[in-house]
């Protein structure tokens, strides 16, 4: 049996690197599998079939992913809204040690992720990968001569600091949401083509006023997108070096766009039918690896960014039997699990087989994993929050908790720790858009303790907050999370330094 040498950031099997005389170098790269991360936008984990007993919407593409590789039931997104979750995806670094502390991004917003930051994809083309982004951005470029304002943009010109500069070969897809001006596309550096209008829509369809480009279809966005990813592996499966895929879709997000062929196919509404749509877009994706035949040795996951959006007018599927957040409370924007226990699974036919995984484990965990895939050893100045989960791909490891706790963060910038079954909201709220909300409940919330405790196995809907009856867990948690700030990591390794003023690292505010 192969050796295994395992450590944070490097799993690899000695014996799988054995290569013929002369062409080593070679035949290890042809080894190594490729790697498509799907990453749907405002989907929730009561939206996929094969995790939802009583679902209304049937995910069967996704639903083939979770059957014949890995369902993880207790999956997270570090973040409970969209560029905050990116972040750390690419970066395996929670959110909240970036300069952004709340909130999200818009469509003109200057770049987040700063040229020193490795992202996973920097790590993957430095091991031999050619790397690509297709899709929805979100995490700020700096558009030509925008310090002269949003009227001042020349898109005539290329942008800067773009996912180009930050590990990829390759990209096409748009600077923010879909519903977020301007309406571009962006290839590579260069838009593809000058505003020659201006658009707005309300409704499920809602997007914001704003420039549009004269070959922009917002309907026709993710088809477009899927249509040059299938493209994408199309071309790369011919070539003699593994490729990485990130796919971020701009839907089920507003606007809620089904094209003709899913309106009213759902039978609830139309973000159910949107949902059915990414649904059949996954299916391209696979079908474009079956036709290549590559899918054997591609790592396929698929996840979301966070938890379901109201948009999706919860009442109206509700109504019909549907719950997208499942039994959880909350959706997007909130610190209950509704708003970050996300579906992910992961299908990699020739070394993973079908089983189901309870352990706790976050988003940010990909960039350790991606990185041991490709035999690199992460530097302490990366990944500063990922935990490398191969072992529970592979199903090596299950009884032992591979992640110490997870922190994850609101849209308002509140924060809460899970550790085992325990999970402390250190809020008295929802921290996003549910009851009780600040700024609109605040009545309610100055009757509430300051902090919440549920304990996730025996209340997973948080229905009971325990906080006074276990004070010596509330105190654990929160020493945890102020640990886990101070550091810089959570992880083990060296102290590192959180982006952003200096008060952040004062943590008087959580102390007191």
């Amino acid at each position: 049996m192969n050796k295994l040498i395992k450590n944070r950031g490097l799993l690899f099997s000695l014996g799988s690197l054995a290569v013929l005389s002369g062409c080593a170098e070679q035949t290890q790269e042809l080894e190594k599998p490729n790697i498509i991360f799907i990453f749907a936008d405002d989907m929730g984990y009561g939206d996929v079939s094969a995790l939802n007993e009583n679902s209304k919407i049937q995910t069967t593409n996704i639903d083939r992913i979770a059957n014949e590789g890995v369902i993880f039931t207790d999956a997270h997104s570090s973040s409970s809204v969209s560029t905050p979750s990116r972040y750390s995806v690419l970066t395996g670094r929670y959110n909240w040690r970036s300069t952004m502390k709340s909130g999200v991004l818009g469509g003109y917003s200057k770049a987040l992720i700063p040229q020193d930051r490795r992202t996973i994809a920097g790590v993957l083309r430095e091991q031999g990968y050619q790397t690509a982004c297709i899709g929805k951005w979100h995490l700020g470029w700096d558009w030509n001569n925008i310090d002269a304002g949003i009227d001042s943009v020349d898109f005539s010109k290329p942008i800067t600091n773009g996912p180009t500069t930050l590990g990829f070969d390759y990209f096409y897809g748009i600077s923010g949401s879909l519903d977020m001006a301007p309406y571009v596309y962006v290839e590579n550096d260069k838009p593809t083509a000058l505003p020659d209008r201006v658009t707005s829509n309300t409704g499920m369809a809602f997007w914001r006023k704003g420039p549009t480009a004269s070959d922009f279809d917002h309907e026709q966005t993710l088809p477009n997108l899927i249509n040059r990813a299938v493209n994408y592996i199309h071309d790369k499966s011919k070539e003699q070096k593994p490729f990485y895929l990130y796919l971020p879709l701009p839907a089920p997000h507003t606007p809620i766009l089904p094209i003709p062929e899913y309106q009213g196919k759902s039978g609830l509404n139309p973000y159910g039918d949107f949902v059915l749509m990414v649904d059949d877009m996954v299916g391209k994706v696979m079908k474009a690896l079956d036709d290549a035949g590559i899918s054997d040795n591609t790592i396929l996951v698929f996840s979301t960014d966070n938890g379901c959006s109201p948009e999706a007018r919860f009442e109206e599927l509700q109504a019909k039997g549907h719950y997208p957040s499942y039994i959880y409370r909350g959706h997007k924007a909130d610190l209950f699990d509704g708003g970050h226990r996300i579906p992910c699974v992961v299908r990699w036919p020739a070394k993973i087989k079908s089983h189901t995984v309870h352990q706790t484990v976050c988003l940010t965990d990909f960039f350790a994993t991606f990185a041991a895939v490709a035999d690199y050893r992460l530097k302490d100045t990366e990944g500063e929050d990922s935990y490398n989960i191969l072992p529970l791909l592979l199903n090596e490891q299950e009884a032992d908790a591979i992640r110490e706790a997870t922190v994850h963060h609101s849209i308002d910038g509140d924060f809460t720790i899970r550790k085992g079954e325990w999970k402390l909201l250190l809020s008295p709220g929802s921290g996003g858009w549910s009851f009780p909300r600040t700024g609109k409940d605040d009545e309610v919330i100055k009757t509430l303790p300051s902090v919440q405790l549920y304990n996730m196995e025996t209340d997973p809907e948080e229905a009971q907050n325990v906080y006074a009856e276990h004070p010596e867990i509330v105190k654990e948690l929160r020493d945890l999370m102020i640990k886990y700030i101070k550091e810089g990591r959570s992880t083990p390794g060296a102290p590192q330094k959180n982006d952003g003023p200096e008060v952040w690292n004062q943590l008087s505010w959580m102390e007191e």
